[in-house]
């Protein structure tokens, strides 16, 4: 049987909630051929070597340095043999039987660029960063500054399509991203300019300028333990802002010198913000 699946997962400090993914993909993952890699990213914590032989099935590597998830994601693909690539948070867990579902879906669509699902948090909350827009200086400042959210609003987080529906979408999240293995080489992978945070939405952006379409999958859901592997301290900020910052100096620097001041502005108010509050 051809091997049609790859899930990837990046582990950093996280060994009970990887437990529990692999266990999800365990009990849900049928009726295809895949492959799980995880590569863990220079933990402190080494109880994950723990899990090697609860799950024999699982391939296990190690980096000996943390470069990023970015760069751990492109390190692990390399020994990747399936003609999907499922990037997969440690933090997250399936839900249901679909991902044979969700494969003959991406087959059928010509032009597959990525596909991601549902998600919402332990309490059944979810998740808007399921389905967003590309940001510009509109939908960021909404972003940045405001929690304004009107129904049906094709804003940052795309209000105007249903938690529940089969869409195009511009962006979706690396904590579930399904995309075509050649088509993950042809683009040239993650970038590793970026170390944590914005390298979905720039993976994204460029499948959408080199004519693939993304899609949102919203009957299919995850659960995602979010925030419970990150801890919301200044290095946290330093890399989201950071990201942001490297997303707009890649594609909005030269060729949209109003939006990029703007939106430089901005990220940097906001993270003076964010530094303040932390403090208090």
């Amino acid at each position: 049987m051809e091997m049609n699946l790859s899930i990837i997962i990046v582990n950093y400090n996280v060994t009970q909630l990887l437990r529990a993914c692999l266990l999800s993909v365990q009990q849900y993952v049928i009726d295809i051929e895949y492959e799980v890699i995880v590569i863990d990213n220079a933990s402190t914590d080494s109880s994950w070597a723990d899990l090697i032989l609860e799950f024999p099935k699982v391939k296990f590597l190690s980096s000996q340095t943390n470069y990023g998830f970015a760069k751990a994601n492109n390190k692990a693909i390399k020994s990747a043999n399936g003609k999907y690539l499922l990037i997969l948070n440690p933090d997250t867990e399936f839900e249901g039987f679909y991902m044979k579902e969700i494969l003959d879906f991406a087959n059928s669509q010509p032009d597959f660029g990525c596909l991601g699902v549902r998600m919402h948090d332990k309490e059944g909350n979810f998740l808007p960063e399921s389905k967003r827009s590309v940001p510009d200086m509109f939908n960021s400042f909404e972003k940045l500054f405001t929690n304004f959210k009107k129904n049906n609003s094709k804003s940052y987080y795309r209000n105007d399509i249903a938690e529940t529906v089969i869409d195009k979408v511009d962006v979706i999240t690396g904590a579930f991203l399904l995309i075509k293995r050649d088509v993950y080489e042809k683009v040239g992978g993650l970038d590793e300019t970026y170390f944590m945070y914005g390298e979905d939405i720039d993976l994204c952006y460029t499948l959408l300028k080199k004519g693939y379409i993304n899609y949102y999958y919203g009957k299919a859901s995850i659960l995602h333990h979010k925030g419970e592997s990150t801890v919301k301290n200044e290095v946290y900020l330093e890399r989201f802002y950071g990201a942001m910052q490297i997303f707009i100096d890649k594609y909005y620097r030269e060729s949209k010198p109003l939006q990029y001041s703007f939106l430089k502005a901005g990220l940097k108010l906001r993270h003076k913000i964010e530094k303040i509050k932390l403090k208090q």
